[in-house]
């Protein structure tokens, strides 16, 4: 297995800015990726759920690949999202997009038609065996409807191109019965609902993905590097300045849409959403505004 650089830290699951027209805006994605970049992310999370990749042709996947690399460069590792429905979707679009050289590939489980945990285990155990570089699971029964069970996640953990999880199930018994269960050391367990960053990594976690992450990065890179010094109450005080930032999800019904027009509002963005109908209005788009305004006055 490839793995050059390890799956760990902070990994905001960066936006796809749009257009009014559902253009790439091209210009705007590399602003959002130098403020990434620049805060000290470890690595980013291409294409995912918060990059509206279930929507992107693998076109629009290539040319989002090849401007973050070229903001990134070598700096940070580049985890690069194929959300298909199935296995053989994601092989092909993997094939097609082999001569990008991501750090990591990421799929979902099956989605749309039911799968069982047997169906869930040969889905990653051919794609780890054609992927030309680590893969990591991607747990978000929310969106899939197809949960992988921890057992499923054990038996992965033995196939030899598996480099972890990332679990946005919130489900932290789970999550935290496979961090501390015996396996291969260097398997990634790696959170993906925000509110549970700080009990990740005080429990021994080994990082984040994180789509809110787009809207303020700080208390996040500021988490990790508290937990490097075991600075425990730091780590407490950011996940506390996280959960504030978190209003926005529920102020509208759509959290990647409050994420994106705080992006707007920080002038590295755009509200635009691909399915038009979800993107904010004016009124709901100074609504966060107020949100914003009130977490900034956290700690003065």
């Amino acid at each position: 297995m490839r793995q050059e650089k390890r799956l760990h830290g902070v990994i905001p699951a960066i936006v796809t800015p749009i257009t009014k027209t559902g253009k790439l805006d091209i210009k705007l994605l590399e602003k959002q990726t130098e403020y990434l970049v620049n805060a000290g992310v470890h690595g980013l999370f291409l294409c995912g759920g918060t990059g509206e990749g279930a929507y992107l042709k693998t076109e629009e996947k290539t040319e989002i690949f090849r401007t973050v690399k070229s903001i990134a460069g070598d700096k940070i590792f580049l985890c690069l999202a194929l959300i298909q429905s199935n296995t053989r979707a994601v092989t092909e679009e993997m094939e097609k997009m082999q001569d990008l050289k991501p750090d990591y590939i990421v799929a979902t489980a099956p989605y749309y038609h039911a799968a069982s945990q047997e169906d869930i285990y040969e889905h990653y155990r051919i794609i780890a065996a054609l992927a030309p570089t680590p893969v990591i699971i991607y747990n978000i029964p929310s969106a899939t409807h197809n949960p992988i069970e921890l057992d499923t996640v054990y038996r992965l953990q033995e196939l030899d191109n598996i480099a972890g999880i990332k679990d946005s199930s919130g489900n932290f018994m789970q999550f935290s019965r496979g961090l501390f269960a015996p396996g291969k050391k260097e398997f990634a367990w790696i959170q993906g609902e925000d509110y549970l960053c700080a009990p990740t990594l005080l429990a021994g976690g080994d990082g984040m993905v994180s789509g809110l992450s787009n809207a303020k990065v700080e208390p996040y890179v500021e988490m990790y590097r508290a937990c490097e010094c075991e600075d425990w109450e730091t780590v407490k005080k950011c996940q506390a300045k996280i959960n504030q930032l978190y209003k926005i999800i529920g102020s509208c019904g759509n959290g990647n849409a409050a994420i994106k027009a705080v992006t707007e509002i920080e002038g590295r963005g755009s509200r635009w959403m691909q399915e038009r109908s979800m993107s904010l209005s004016d009124v709901q788009v100074k609504e966060i505004s107020k949100i914003l305004e009130d977490y900034e006055k956290i700690g003065e």
